[in-house]
């Protein structure tokens, strides 16, 4: 995949992480997530509880060893690399963070408070 498009993917993680982590958890901690992807190095500044960390540490090591040229949904991946668990448990995060985020534009785009 293109640098483009995995930075996208890396702030799209991020995005719905936190979200997700600041809603459900406590006892968050600031850290940096460092990752190397086609000669390029990124620090990713997060701010997550030590569960969801693991979890999107997790997740970046099997975006940044993603095999696919151009990366496909993760969950119509003909070639699924995360385990079981793992995938059910991001999916639910990813789930609820899409919803609340969409909620958020919809309140935005109409100016609902």
């Amino acid at each position: 995949m293109t640098s483009k498009k995995f930075e996208t993917e890396v702030q799209t993680l991020k995005k719905f992480f936190e979200l997700y982590c600041n809603d459900k958890h406590q006892n968050q901690k600031e850290y940096i997530k460092h990752l190397s992807y086609n000669g390029k190095e990124y620090d990713i500044e997060l701010n997550l509880c030590n569960e969801c960390r693991e979890l999107l540490d997790y997740s970046f090591d099997r975006l940044v060893n993603c095999p696919h040229e151009i990366k496909p949904r993760c969950r119509t991946c003909p070639t699924p690399c995360y385990e079981k668990p793992q995938w059910k448990s991001v999916a639910k995060l990813m789930r609820y963070s899409g919803m609340k985020l969409g909620m958020l534009k919809l309140r935005k785009m109409f100016k609902f408070k």
